[in-house]
């Protein structure tokens, strides 16, 4: 989950990789670091965010036209000053930045130990850089022989860029498990954890694949395997602008992305919906639909966030499919032994498309036979790469960590899936499809209407900014909608929260409310509304203070609520894209007003690539 960048070339690295961290900072930001060469080789490390490194660095006045930085998301060891990359070999041959665990680490450690090799850091990362120097010395090796042969002898996953001060004029760059990818200037090369810092100097970039090893010049770029077998590198054209990874004008990435839902979600239909409207097709599925469609199964495995757009996909497909769907997390998938056969339909689900536990769990489905598809944001990810054929999202770059458009691109996605699979299999009428496919293109519009709600949800926040927990409560369609919105809570206010069918509130939950316990009930018109309504009159009962999000024009609901927040009228299957909005801008201006750090919450990270 950390964020690497690396620079070599003819212009000063410094500013390119502060800048380049900047933007990779959503990735960790427990402690920050970098090393420069110019001659000789000077490493700056600090615990905190990328703006004191920055400060650190040009107080130096040291710079160079080679370098490499580091901004960390803490696994081994704590946050500090000692622990922060890069790390250096006990000799000082070899300076290293990490992305990744290193699983073998303590027996290579004791080994090495043994050797009366001395340790610095509680890092594993320390203990690769080690190993490398062992090699290195022991057996009168290059940098790249060195590397080579430490990299097939450590189990785990791992993002690389190395320095070894012997062959200054070359970075090394190694994959395994962890995004990497170098872009590729006219006389320059970059390498970064993703395509964000390189935007602004290159459109070229070579994605790194697994046991990829580049040894990268200004003038040139070798690509191998760590077994040594050459590579021709596949330079590919990125479609990136730099406005999309900047605030424009907004306090926050977070606040600015959920003001582009109406643009992510056309963006996600566009050119997949025919000009008539009389249905979608989806180019990544075109040879896999049939499959989908005869399947009798189908598995959705995500984490956090994208797995409650899974659940939403379940009821999706469930409804206008009639497959029956089962909605798994990656982490425990794949630390079980689930039941997966031949004919089974496994969907993938990450915005990154590098998720560590969900990349694990596709590879397991596709060991057990299955055909595995996957939606993702990050055109070139692992998660594209693995699976048998998928569907991008194109929401956009997403810079603040708390998931906002991913979260509805995702839910268009799968919508779209369902419907189209179901009329593949008769299940939707052609007059029914239409009618669908109408109502999803109205959806941006109707998002821009729902976000006139920001001033009403910033006087809301004012009101409950100070309270301590909060049930979400949903029924439907409506309960992953009030799983995301706890969650969004969670995350960014570190208010307790929990979302519940509003059906179970009864079985347990109802014990907590009171008139301190703000009660959130998604309650847009749909088959349960009548339903939704009695169990507003239980927390009324009981002195629990309602918010509901409801239709427009309501009469019912917002008679019996404290503060009701408007959505505009839609199709059931489409409410979650509209209903999530005003929970998203709530719990945004409540973490504001608490003084929280919206875009980095604390102890996250945006790309969750360690398990």
């Amino acid at each position: 989950m950390c964020g690497i960048v690396g620079y070599i070339g003819s212009k000063p690295a410094r500013e390119i990789i502060i800048n380049g961290l900047k933007r990779l900072e959503y990735r960790g930001y427990d402690s920050a670091g970098m090393a420069l060469v110019n001659g000789e080789a000077r490493i700056f490390k600090c615990k905190g965010r990328v703006k004191d490194l920055e400060e650190m660095v040009n107080n130096s006045n040291f710079d160079g036209t080679i370098g490499m930085g580091h901004t960390r998301w803490a696994t081994h060891g704590e946050p500090n000053e000692l622990n922060a990359h890069p790390q250096v070999s006990y000799k000082g041959n070899f300076i290293v930045v990490h992305n990744g665990i290193i699983e073998n680490y303590a027996r290579i450690k004791s080994h090495l130990e043994s050797r009366g090799v001395k340790f610095s850091s509680q890092t594993d990362t320390e203990v690769l850089a080690n190993l490398m120097e062992h090699l290195y010395l022991e057996g009168d090796l290059n940098a790249e022989q060195a590397i080579t042969l430490a990299l097939n002898r450590v189990e785990g996953a791992y993002g690389l860029v190395i320095i070894c001060k012997q062959e200054p004029d070359k970075l090394f760059a190694a994959k395994k498990g962890r995004p990497l990818v170098i872009g590729v200037g006219d006389g320059e090369n970059f390498i970064a954890s993703d395509a964000t810092p390189i935007v602004e100097h290159t459109q070229r970039v070579i994605y790194l694949n697994d046991d990829d090893l580049a040894i990268i010049k200004k003038e040139e770029m070798v690509l191998k395997t760590i077994r040594a077998r050459k590579i021709e590198p596949e330079v590919k054209q990125i479609d990136l602008k730099i406005g999309e990874i900047d605030k424009e004008g907004f306090p926050h990435f977070m606040l600015k992305e959920i003001f582009e839902q109406p643009r992510a979600i056309h963006d996600t239909f566009r050119g997949r919906v025919l000009p008539d409207y009389s249905g979608v097709m989806l180019g990544g599925l075109h040879n896999v639909l049939e499959t989908i469609a005869a399947s009798e199964r189908i598995v959705i495995v995500a984490c956090g966030t994208s797995w409650h757009a899974g659940l939403l996909g379940e009821y999706l497909f469930e409804e206008y499919t009639r497959i029956p769907v089962e909605v798994e997390y990656a982490s425990e998938f794949r630390y079980r032994d689930p039941i997966i056969k031949k004919g089974d339909i496994v969907i993938a689900i990450s915005q990154s498309g590098e998720t560590a536990d969900t990349l694990a769990a596709v590879k397991l489905a596709k060991e057990k036979g299955a055909l595995v598809i996957g939606i993702c944001n990050v055109v070139g990810s692992s998660i594209p790469r693995e699976t048998d054929a998928g569907v991008y999202t194109h929401a956009g770059p997403e810079i603040g960590v708390a998931s906002t458009k991913a979260f509805t691109t995702q839910v268009t996605v799968l919508a779209m899936m369902a419907f189209e699979i179901g009329y593949l299999k008769g299940v939707i009428t052609p007059l029914l499809y239409k009618e669908l496919i109408t109502e999803l293109v109205s959806i941006p519009g109707k998002i821009e209407r729902t976000l006139q709600v920001n001033e009403k949800a910033l006087e809301l926040a004012q009101r409950v900014k100070d309270t301590h927990n909060a049930l979400y409560l949903g029924r439907g369609y409506l309960f992953p909608v009030a799983l995301e919105g706890a969650l969004k809570l969670k995350e960014i206010s570190y208010i307790h929260a929990e979302g519940y069918p509003a059906a179970e509130m009864k079985h347990g939950p109802i014990a907590l409310i009171d008139e301190n316990m703000p009660v959130v009930v998604v309650a847009v018109k749909d088959d349960t509304y009548e339903k939704i309504i009695s169990n507003i009159q239980e927390i009324k009962a009981r002195k629990g203070s309602v918010i509901a999000i409801v239709t427009e024009g309501d009469q019912i609901i917002s008679k019996l609520a404290d503060f009701v927040l408007e959505v505009p009228e839609t199709l059931p299957a489409f409410s979650p894209l509209l209903a999530v909005i005003p929970l998203q801008l709530l719990s945004y201006h409540i973490a504001v007003l608490r003084g929280c750090d919206v875009d980095q919450p604390r102890n996250l990270a945006k790309s969750v690539t360690v398990e």
